[in-house]
């Protein structure tokens, strides 16, 4: 087993973690711009909304499969059944964030305080 000789030095004292320090230079990190709020994630939105109706569509497919109005094995109707929950889940919680965010932000703009939950 080796051992590394590095010498390692405490922190000073004004390193501390306290967001609320005014004495403290700017930092780009922590800035709060309205501008952040305006953009729309399209690309997210429209993957959520692509895997929540390939989700809902290998469901269907399966549940035709399983009661016989579409022809095909049990072992592939149980395949399109996990590969739709695979699909169908992710799709329809990012769905529901984003019908969320949207909610919340359109009620901050007529001030009004809501609980999207």
């Amino acid at each position: 087993m080796t051992t590394r000789r590095v010498r390692y030095s405490p922190l000073a004292t004004d390193e501390d973690d306290y967001i609320g320090d005014r004495n403290r230079p700017f930092d780009p990190r922590f800035d709060y711009t309205p501008k952040a709020l305006d953009k729309v994630p399209w690309k997210s939105i429209a993957l959520a909304l692509f895997l929540l109706f390939l989700g809902t569509g290998l469901l269907f497919l399966s549940y035709f499969i399983f009661t016989g109005h579409m022809g095909g094995e049990r072992s592939q109707a149980y395949g399109l059944l996990a590969l739709g929950f695979l699909s169908f889940l992710p799709g329809m919680l990012d769905s529901l964030n984003v019908i969320c965010i949207m909610y919340v932000r359109h009620s901050s703009l007529i001030q009004k305080e809501i609980n999207c939950f």
